[in-house]
């Protein structure tokens, strides 16, 4: 039998839970941090995502991202997603640059499903944001030289005794610093904005269709202050990517519901402008 073909021993032998450290030992040089770098230190002109909020609710927490990629001041995409479930009790989604970003995100899901098959258990929802935090701090080199990537990170606490307020939320640093916020966040470029009108909106024990509303509604009032971040697109039909996390699971909300909330969102602001420049002498 020819066995050539079959992949090395370190491959189908047991070893550490976290997939992270298994790259690190036997093919580290495809870990997104080891990459290899122009010397010149100069920073290639690659796509930007912007603004990810997130918002505790009775029943969980919602993750929503908008849709604009930007490379300068060109839009480099209007259609990305910034937004997906880590695994079945949890969202992540990234701000900063775009490839790193999405190649985090993968790696980050395969590490909690590696350390699942390992292990024959979930992570703690403390655990996996610790897990999340060392990859960050494992990309610090290129995020110095500006390929930045910093996630947001979101989920249901199966472990907490009041279920009413198991949505948590946390967020990162560039060096890989975790920090728990309270209630709600926000990350990109956009995120003063967003997180000004979550401050306004939330309150505690909303239902997720209120949650929803205000997390969409907190991404359009970034869009209409912050350039690189896009708002509902009525016209393309392109509107934020919204998850939930809560005691059934990670599941996206449907895109018909996020563009029916959309819509009455940007009617609403047009009644409101058309009153106020009929009430203006």
């Amino acid at each position: 039998m020819d066995h050539s073909r079959r992949p090395p021993a370190f491959f189908t032998t047991p070893g550490t839970s976290s997939f992270v450290e298994y790259l690190t030992a036997h093919s580290p040089e495809l870990l997104p941090g080891r990459r290899s770098l122009p010397a010149d230190r100069a920073v290639p002109a690659v796509p930007h995502a912007t603004t990810i909020v997130a918002m505790a609710y009775a029943d969980g927490v919602v993750m929503a991202g908008d849709r604009r990629a930007t490379m300068g001041n060109l839009i480099a995409s209007r259609d990305i997603e910034k937004v997906h479930a880590a695994d079945a009790y949890s969202l992540i989604g990234i701000a900063g640059t775009a490839g790193v970003g999405i190649e985090l995100i993968r790696l980050f899901q395969v590490e909690l499903e590696h350390y699942e098959k390992i292990e024959g258990a979930m992570l703690s929802i403390d655990g996996k944001a610790n897990r999340l935090a060392t990859m960050i701090r494992n990309n610090l080199g290129a995020a110095m030289q500006g390929l930045v990537a910093v996630p947001l990170f979101a989920g249901f606490d199966l472990d907490a005794t009041d279920p009413t307020n198991a949505g948590r939320i946390f967020s990162f640093d560039v060096a890989g610093g975790c920090y728990e916020e309270t209630d709600y966040d926000g990350i990109g470029s956009g995120s003063l904005f967003a997180k000004s009108a979550l401050k306004k909106l939330f309150r505690k024990g909303m239902t997720a269709e209120e949650a929803v509303r205000c997390t969409v509604e907190a991404l359009y009032d970034a869009a209409d202050d912050d350039t690189a971040t896009g708002g509902p697109d009525l016209v393309r039909g392109i509107f934020p990517v919204v998850w939930t996390a809560t005691a059934e699971g990670a599941q996206r909300v449907p895109e018909e519901q996020v563009a029916a909330i959309a819509r009455e969102i940007v009617e609403a602001r047009t009644r409101s402008d058309t009153r106020l420049t009929h009430t203006r002498p």
